[in-house]
């Protein structure tokens, strides 16, 4: 039995080159990416901050000082500290689900432009806040920024972007999401040491750097082809701007799949109704899936909370924060690694090793935790700097799998009359798992201990078999021709049909 490798070679592919203009509208794009990176690693950063800690959570502070008989792995259990982390991602949600009208109707450019504006808000807020109803209310707008943002920006970039070289223009983003993690990591580490104790101020309020990029690209750069002929029917508009960023004036066989697909979007009024039908079940499936078990590898608890974790375990402040930035590192590498090979291996090979890599470091570093650390006293140094390695192994499996594969596979298996749906289901998925986990970490590592590593381990191998059996390969099909590969897959065939459109197997030479 075939399982979903897909036939191999390239399906129809389209004229054109890479063009100075795709680089740039992905790249700048991808700033999206290095808000919610920024955010993601500047909160885990902060609120192991000990003034910040003083200022917003007292008890947590007078915790970590004065309760030495609290174990330690209980010593940030508060459900406010979580709030604070994890009230982004409720409001993310939300606002993803409103970012499908958007982005259907106005275009993907509407929707990274309200991303950029709420981001700066928050920011300001943030940056600004003197008590933590307006520290958490500006949260609440970054989560509206990355809601409209997560949900628009990959589909700009896999509808802007040539099938050969969408894996590697879409990872663009997740590389934006490591780096804006790194920056924030070692901006943490800067601004701790700054006297006065305000230096948290600088790190939260430095998301709107990469939020003025977003801005201002949002306003210059052009509209997806997909987006002007679906929202608009502007076909001699469509056709320049295709024309423009293929590098060619031949691009009437793309066009043509274009119109063929906008065509069919056009007679669906209800794109979330329409998404339940049965011919669309692979799709909906891989919407809830991908995205909940993205946020299953764990990679939150590391991301959120490495210097609270390098904490637990022994490390002082400015060490837990240094070791947070050495771990960015080896993620951002290994994103790097994922961009170049990801259309020349595919997508399926890349979750198989990041899978196994993740689960053998995860189940060795629950063990080691569970042999060394007990509730009281730390690791010795030596021993906590081995955490830190497997940690770091931990996470390049991440990087080059379910880190940037999680947005990319996403991004391209939709067709067009539900792809904004399909994309807020699965922003939506995503930030609800990651509100979930982010709510529920500290107390879960309150309680299961070194187990939580087990926990996650179990997870990692669930998906690894889930993406074996039922996800086909995607690479180097163009993104209108991707709905032909459930026709042919094993499983998904019975609900799709199985016939096969035979223009996917021409080869463009």
């Amino acid at each position: 039995m075939a399982f979903a490798e897909g036939i191999p070679g390239e399906r129809g592919q389209y004229n054109g080159k890479v063009t100075l203009l795709v680089v740039l509208s992905c790249v700048v794009a991808a700033s999206g990416g290095l808000i919610f990176g920024y955010d993601l690693g500047v909160s885990g950063g902060v609120t192991s901050m000990d003034p910040f800690l003083k200022k917003f959570f007292p008890n947590v502070y007078r915790r970590m000082k004065e309760g030495t008989k609290i174990s330690n792995y209980c010593k940030f259990d508060s459900q406010l500290l979580t709030l604070f982390t994890s009230s982004l991602y409720l409001s993310g949600l939300v606002s993803s689900l409103f970012a499908s009208t958007v982005t259907r109707v106005f275009g993907r450019k509407a929707s990274m432009l309200v991303a950029g504006v709420a981001v700066l808000i928050g920011s300001a807020l943030g940056g600004a806040a003197s008590n933590l109803y307006v520290l958490v209310f500006g949260r609440l707008f970054l989560g509206i920024g990355l809601g409209f943002g997560n949900q628009s920006i990959p589909l700009y970039i896999s509808e802007m972007a040539l099938p050969k070289h969408r894996g590697a223009m879409n990872i663009i983003f997740d590389t934006g999401v490591g780096i804006g993690v790194l920056i924030a990591n070692i901006i943490n580490f800067c601004t701790e040491k700054i006297d006065g104790g305000w230096g948290w101020r600088i790190s939260l309020s430095m998301a709107a750097v990469p939020a003025s990029i977003l801005t201002i690209g949002a306003i210059i750069l052009p509209d997806t082809p997909n987006s002007l002929i679906q929202k608009d029917n502007n076909l001699e508009k469509a056709k320049r701007v295709l024309q423009r960023i293929r590098g060619t004036n031949d691009v009437q066989r793309e066009l043509d799949d274009l119109l063929k697909a906008s065509f069919i979007s056009k007679t669906t009024k209800d794109p979330f109704k329409k998404i339940l039908q049965r011919k669309y079940r692979p799709q909906l499936v891989m919407a809830a899936a991908i995205p909940f078990f993205a946020q299953m590898t764990g990679i939150n608890v590391i991301t959120f909370y490495a210097p609270i974790l390098f904490r637990t375990i022994g490390l002082r402040e400015s060490s837990s924060l240094l070791s947070a930035v050495v771990i960015r590192c080896f993620n951002v590498g290994c994103t790097f690694i994922s961009m170049f090979v990801v259309d020349k291996q595919g997508r399926r090979v890349l979750f198989m090793l990041g899978g196994i890599q993740m689960l053998a470091t995860q189940v060795t570093i629950g063990g080691f935790m569970t042999a060394l650390l007990g509730d009281h006293g730390g690791l010795s140094k030596a021993s906590a700097y081995v955490v830190l390695v497997l940690i770091c192994i931990y996470i390049s499996g991440f990087g080059l799998s379910w880190g940037p594969l999680g947005w990319l596979v996403p991004s391209e298996i939709y067709p067009l009359e539900i792809r904004s749906a399909g994309q807020s289901i699965t922003v939506a998925v995503s930030f609800f798992f990651c509100f979930l986990i982010g709510q529920t970490f500290l107390a879960m590592l309150c309680h299961m201990k070194a187990g939580i590593f087990f926990f996650f381990g179990g997870w990692v191998a669930l998906m690894t078999l889930f993406i074996y059996f039922f996800l086909p390969e995607t690479k180097n099909v163009p993104i209108e021709k991707v709905e032909q590969l459930w026709k042919e897959h094993w499983f998904w065939k019975r609900f799709v049909g199985d016939e096969v459109d035979d223009s996917i197997y021409k080869l463009d030479k």
